[in-house]
């Protein structure tokens, strides 16, 4: 009969390994929530827009990668989270219509990664209208006003 020689190293190993894995695991992060505003909500091409998110979590969500900004599938940036949980970011937009944007925060060792959307309205810039006859525009109180200059006759009939 022949022997079959065991490695009873392999099980304790096996065993060790078991307990290393398992005490590594690190605790669940915390649940987190994202919210997102633009500012302004409608604006014309090429006019810029504050991204402004804030993430909510009971431990400090700065750190990690940080929030990134997207304009449909389209990545705007990516910039820190501050310990307050508040991320900005300015940019403009090229086209009409409405953009939907997310505000992805990515999370870290203590905050789980959530996001949020808004949406900005985006119409065609506009020239200022043309008051029809040479003269002076002004722009007052978000107005336009319209003079126009030209030649004053008074006459006088007598008799």
């Amino acid at each position: 009969m022949r022997r079959r020689r065991t490695h009873g190293g392999w099980a304790v190993t096996s065993a060790a390994m078991a307990v290393v894995l398992g005490t590594a695991t690190s605790a669940a992060a915390a649940p987190s929530s994202t919210s997102v505003i633009a500012l302004p909500a409608s604006t014309t091409v090429g006019s810029p827009v504050q991204l402004t998110a804030t993430v909510s979590c009971d431990s400090d969500p700065s750190g990690g990668l940080g929030m990134s900004f997207f304009d449909g599938g389209d990545l705007l940036g990516t910039v820190p989270v501050a310990a307050n949980g508040q991320a900005a970011h300015t940019t403009s937009f090229t086209t009409v219509g409405q953009h939907t944007i997310t505000a992805a925060y990515n999370g870290n060792d203590g905050c789980d990664a959530s996001n949020g959307t808004a949406a900005v309205q985006v119409s065609s810039s506009t020239p200022p209208p043309s008051p029809g006859l040479p003269g002076l525009c002004l722009l007052t109180c978000g107005s336009l006003i319209g003079f126009v200059t030209g030649d004053i006759t008074n006459n006088v009939i007598l008799g």
